[in-house]
């Protein structure tokens, strides 16, 4: 079933009647089935759009044969000598294309989701000035009593010029953006021009506290026509400026002003563009929007500003800002400076959620779509912002950072919740598949399941090699070498994703982000973006409560008010937890303090660290929020009680302790022990009980029982990289806690899944090995079935060595090589045999007798092979695929001919691989170690016991 709100209901009912009638035995487990959004999907760039029919389809059939569910569209800049092919953004001749590829998607059950901007973030060259973001400035003046004004009130914006790879002069751009005709080439990223700056406000405050609205008595020219009255007169002119932020790595038909993203016409208006092509086209079969994250403010100052923003304020906030400006720019009391600035900080968080967010939304939802987010980076309660939106995504690799986006999925219920896998994940070049799965095993570990990975060019099946190529990202593509390689990779995410999609989130406890306290602080600058890095305000307690194994969500204020409660369990739209964690804040809302009361008088209990809130935020009759605040607290009576604070409120408690772990231990929370062993785990409840993903990234191999934080009747391992199944061997604890005895070796990846009933099945193996290791030391045959930049001849050998210290043509060959031998089996009995290849450079598939075993990408190049898939003589393949740098290397010393792209045309992710043009450059490199170096050895394996 799709929805988790459907889902979960049907879960629990189900848990609650097979403990009641547990059945003796069961169907035996299987492999959930898939679709093609449990396979990985991959963001599809199409360079300045100059894509054809035949090339779309040809692209299209080559990603779905490699194990890809979906693409998402992302136009991106021009490739130089396909100017003439290249197709507008959104022109009629675009959506035609777009189109083609819609059925093409329905034809080969490929998803196909869209960005709605050429590039990021949303704007275009239909973005006028009065729809593009902007910024706010103030001036100050001082005038005595009887005295005028003779400074002009005026604010002159100072140039910016910044382009990306260009050398240009301001004079060389025409205003408005959208009237240069060679944006492509120009390659902009931030302009502001040398003009006057529109008036906002005027507004005078005297020493005697009179407020004075002044703005009326400034001319055209502007000429303040007003005597100052009684008093000392301090006054503060607030302008709007052009941000002049332009969309980072546009397409034609794509470039020109970021939009106002605080402002419903802005977002309007630029959605309307796409209503307006999109006429007269079969789009269905879309399934989401995409955006590709704020990242506004990576730029020259910030976008901080709306022109309705006084009014808005007022609204939201129920007071008029234009009376509170010296507090806003931090020239009142430190109280006065920090509460403003607070009501400022949350009014545009509301307005990036209300009036883009939202609107955003509600379009999609007109043209049968959801939206697909990436909130992180926005000056907004960004876990609200991923709730808005119906596939939230993440990226990056701290897991706090990943832990917002899918902590608002869990709680809002959202089905997917999905990432932009890999990103810079090494230079160009150097990326392996093994690399690859650590990333993606971080993300499902911390809630992620719909991995997106970034990304794959779309390129003419006829261009030369390496195609078309994106700056920032893993190749995966056809023109890399471990291509052959990617489609065992894919089914390891699909088999992973098949359980973690179809499932609830299980986590413990919901972690409240206080969000308050951050507005409250003034700091450097007018905004604070969140979800770029691991956030301050939660950090130590979030990695500690992490590192020990417990199992969270991150909540916002917004969030709590949609809790519920039941019996002593805290309900969410999406999944059900144990308890509520306040961190140690100054600050929070008034409605928050009663909400989590009104939970804890239905039966909840609420830890609070160290101690309550002190205060509520903000300045709106802050009075009476206070008073009614104090009361609250003064009505909760707390008792000592071992260390704590306790106190009973209605059914349930709030509690405050500085000890974490003894307050979690009193609501039976307790962490899981994996994370002591260094483990990645994810825990979720399916139809058929509690399920964990696992993963080893230690440098250890584990074996050994583990006590796990769940129950059932018994258990199965389900091994999502060769899709083997056995019973898992368990010790039932209690009704909530188990053991289960775990062998994962470094890079491996298991699934436990729980079941309410028996089943019949073969334990899954598990072995101990002797020191009678037998090395396979006959001789190879080795032969080249793929790559480049020609075929090396094939030659047989005794010695393995790796590919550059054999000949001079193989330390320029990136591509695969079939390494055959013959071998005996050993005359030891034995329940299996390690297969060890030793060193291997860099991913390996390994066939026994014709079958296809699995597919390895290391640190561990071992597998384990069943006796009885051995003969008494045995022909062992290993088809080991290098990285594609050593063929790179040698292009770039003969002049780099693949760099022929507009805008960024290749940086290099790394200082030390620029060259002197500045763009990546791999010249300088040596050859990669590559190939198959061994030692290749078989040691016999026999079934452990057990106790």
């Amino acid at each position: 079933m799709r929805y988790r709100q459907f889902f979960l209901p049907l879960v629990l009912a189900v848990v609650f009647l097979s403990s009641c009638h547990s059945p003796k035995k069961g169907p035996a487990p299987s492999w959930p089935s898939t679709t093609n959004e449990t396979h990985p999907w991959t963001r599809w760039w199409w360079h300045g759009s100059a894509v054809n029919a035949k090339d779309l389809t040809d692209n299209m059939e080559q990603l779905h044969e490699a194990g890809f569910g979906g693409l998402e569209i992302t136009p991106i800049y021009g490739v130089k000598g396909f100017e003439d092919q290249d197709l507008s953004f959104q022109s009629n001749e675009w959506m035609d294309m777009f189109e083609h590829t819609l059925q093409e998607g329905k034809r080969l059950d490929l998803g196909i989701d869209l960005a709605n901007a050429s590039g990021w973030p949303f704007g275009g060259r239909w973005i006028q000035a009065d729809d593009a973001c902007k910024y706010v400035a103030y001036k100050q003046y001082h005038v005595k009593r009887g005295r005028k004004l003779t400074e002009k009130v005026e604010f002159i914006q100072k140039p910016i010029l910044r382009t990306v790879g260009t050398k240009l002069k301001l004079e060389d751009i025409k205003f408005p953006i959208s009237s240069n005709t060679n944006l492509q080439e120009m390659a902009l990223d931030q302009v502001r021009f040398q003009k006057p700056l529109p008036l906002q406000t005027l507004m005078a405050y005297s020493n005697q506290g009179d407020v004075i609205d002044l703005t009326d008595k400034v001319d055209a020219n502007g000429q303040l026509d007003w005597t100052a009255p009684e008093g000392d007169w301090d006054l503060y002119a607030v302008f709007e400026g052009w941000h002049g932020k332009m969309v980072e790595r546009a397409g034609k038909g794509g470039e020109g002003n970021v939009i106002d993203h605080f402002s419903e016409k802005a977002a309007k208006d630029f959605l309307a563009f796409y209503d307006s092509t999109a006429t007269g086209h079969n789009l269905s079969g879309l399934r989401a929007f995409f955006n590709d994250s704020y990242e506004v403010d990576d730029a020259n100052g910030e976008a901080d500003w709306t022109p309705k923003f006084f009014d808005e304020f007022k609204t939201l906030r129920g007071y008029d800002l234009r009376e509170d400006l010296p507090a806003l720019f931090g020239k009142d009391s430190e109280e006065m400076n920090s509460r403003v600035m607070c009501d400022y900080r949350e009014t545009i968080s509301d307005l990036l959620l209300t009036r883009f967010t939202n609107v955003w939304a509600d379009w999609a939802k007109s043209h049968n779509a959801l939206i697909r987010n990436q909130a992180h980076g926005s000056p907004a309660a960004i876990l609200d912002l991923y709730e808005a939106s119906g596939i939230p995504e993440t990226e990056g690799t701290d897991p706090m950072r990943i832990k917002m986006a899918t902590s608002a999925g869990h709680v809002s219920g959202k089905p997917l919740i999905a990432c932009e896998a890999a990103t810079w994940l090494d230079d160009h070049f150097l990326a392996t598949l093994s690399k690859s799965k650590q990333n993606f095993d971080r993300y499902l570990a911390n809630g992620v399941n719909h991995i997106v990975y970034h990304g794959t060019p779309y390129s003419p099946i006829n261009d030369p090699f390496p195609g078309w190529m994106f700056y920032a990202a893993v190749h995966y593509a056809p023109t890399n070498s471990w291509w052959p390689d990617l489609k065992s990779l894919n089914q390891y995410v699909t088999n992973s994703q098949s359980f973690l999609q179809h499932a609830a989130p299980d986590n413990d406890l919901l972690l409240y982000f206080p969000i308050y306290d951050a507005w409250s602080e003034r700091g450097r600058s007018m905004l604070r973006h969140f979800g770029m890095h691991t956030e301050e305000l939660t950090k130590e307690l979030s990695q500690s409560l992490l590192s020990q194994g417990y199992t969270f969500d991150y909540i916002s204020d917004r969030q709590i008010q949609t809790l519920s409660g039941e019996k002593d369990l805290i309900k969410a739209k999406g999944a059900t937890y144990k308890t509520i964690l306040i961190p140690t804040c100054e600050y929070i809302p008034l409605q928050s303090m009663k909400k989590l009361k009104a939970l804890a008088e239905g039966g909840a209990t609420i830890i609070f660290e160290s101690k309550l809130p002190m205060d509520v935020p903000g300045v709106a009759d802050l009075k009476e929020r206070q008073k009614s605040y104090d009361e609250l607290i003064a009505s909760i009576e707390f008792q000592e009680e071992n260390d704590m604070e306790v106190a009973r409120v209605g059914n349930g408690f709030f509690i405050c302790c500085s000890d974490i772990s003894s307050m979690l231990k009193r609501r039976s929370v307790y962490p899981e022990e994996m994370a002591s062993l260094g483990l990645w785990f994810s825990r979720v409840e399916r139809l058929e009980g509690t399920a964990y993903f696992i993963c080893n990234w230690t440098d250890k191999a584990i074996d050994q029982w583990v006590k796990i934080e769940s129950s059932g009747e018994e258990a199965a391992w389900f091994n999502p990289m060769n899709r083997a199944i056995g019973k898992a061997e368990v010790k039932k604890l209690s009704d909530s806690q188990s053991e289960v005895y775990l062998q994962l070796q470094p890079g491996e990846t298991l699934i436990l899944q729980w079941y309410p009933y028996s089943f019949d099945l073969d334990n899954y193996p598990v072995y101990e090995q002797n020191e009678n290791k037998t090395e396979l030391a006959g001789e190879w045959t080795v032969s080249f079935i793929h790559g480049g930049p020609s075929l090396p001849p094939t030659f047989t050998t005794e010695k393995l060595q790796s590919w550059p210290e054999i000949s001079d043509e193989l330390k320029v060959f990136s591509g695969t090589a079939a390494y055959k031998t013959q071998f005996s089996k050993p005359s030891e009995t034995a329940a299996g045999y390690r297969l060890d290849l030793g060193e291997v450079y860099q991913s390996a598939k390994v066939i026994l007798n014709g079958e296809e075993l699995q597919t390895l990408y290391g640190p561990s190049y071992s597998l384990v092979i069943p006796s009885e898939k051995l003969k008494d003589s045995n022909e062992l393949e290993i088809r080991v695929s290098n990285l594609m740098a050593n063929r790179m290397i040698e292009m770039d010393k003969e002049g780099g001919q693949y760099k022929k792209f507009y805008n960024t045309n290749f940086a290099a992710h790394e200082r030390e691989n620029r060259g002197a043009d500045g763009l990546f450059t791999a010249a300088s490199w040596e050859p990669l170690p590559s190939g198959l170096v061994g030692p290749i050895s078989l040691t016999p394996l026999q079934t452990k016991t057990i106790n």
